[in-house]
């Protein structure tokens, strides 16, 4: 994988466009846009973006720029280690090669069905394995819960579309158990895990175990990512950058996913 990703950048940088048609495949964004739908948690500051000026100017030329304002854990994002763990990462400390990987996808969109509240198992982690081997060292893990389809309505996606702590109380939605955290830190060797959740725990989550155990570990958590019904269980390359905040706890993420062509 480590080749692929280094002919990919080759590619798109320094070759010609001939060249470049030699390296064939797909990009698929998982992000989600940022504006006043996009979810965050009921007690986070939602986006926020502002006019500075649109228009043409007393110059003649067409000239635009805006403010935003948010919280760092909202939309599609990165939670750093520092988010659960003391003297773990911040965000601007984790190393680009953490964030860019081979890509695994579990699939548990079935389960998520029947229990809105499904946490995924270290047996679901076992018994995709049966199916395509184990899961491999420095891989990104992402797990497809189904729930990227029902953004934004926050209803569906997260229980409820209430503000405050009230609003906390009634998130409904699917995670991590810490069971299947303390299987990836103790039994396997991921780079970072992500969702198309809320967050790496349940929504009725009051401990956020999972952050926890996996934060302990510098393993950085993504949330909110979209699109991860269009990638293949393996053979895809994650690119997750987030912005990079100094000291921060987390922030926005651009991830996007290459599938190459056989």
């Amino acid at each position: 994988m480590k080749k692929l990703l280094f002919l990919l950048l080759l590619a798109c940088v320094s070759c010609s466009p001939v060249e470049q048609n030699l390296f064939k495949g797909q990009w698929v964004d998982l992000t989600h846009d940022f504006s006043a739908e996009t979810i965050y948690w009921p007690t986070a500051r939602a986006f926020e973006k502002t006019t500075v000026f649109e228009g043409y100017t007393p110059a003649g030329f067409y000239y635009s720029a805006y403010d935003f304002c948010a919280a760092e854990h909202g939309g599609t994002h990165i939670d750093a280690p520092i988010h659960f763990a003391k003297d773990r990462r911040t965000v601007d400390e984790i190393p680009v090669d953490q964030l860019v990987g081979p890509g695994v996808i579990i699939r548990i969109a079935e389960k998520v069905k029947q229990d809105r509240n499904y946490q995924l198992t270290a047996e679901d982690i076992l018994a995709w394995e049966k199916e395509h081997g184990k899961v491999p060292d420095n891989s990104i893990l992402l797990i497809d819960t189904g729930s990227s389809r029902l953004w934004p309505n926050k209803r569906e996606y997260m229980g409820t579309d209430e503000r405050g702590e009230e609003g906390v109380k009634k998130l409904k939605f699917p995670g991590i158990h810490p069971d299947a955290a303390k299987f990836l830190v103790k039994e396997r060797k991921i780079k970072a895990v992500g969702l198309d959740t809320p967050s790496l725990d349940y929504g009725g989550s009051t401990r956020f175990e999972s952050h926890q155990i996996l934060f302990e570990h510098n393993i950085p958590g993504f949330e909110n990512v979209a699109n991860l019904e269009k990638l293949p269980i393996k053979g895809a390359a994650i690119f997750a950058l987030p912005m990079k905040i100094k000291g921060g706890s987390g922030g926005p993420l651009r991830i996007v996913a290459w599938i190459p062509t056989k």
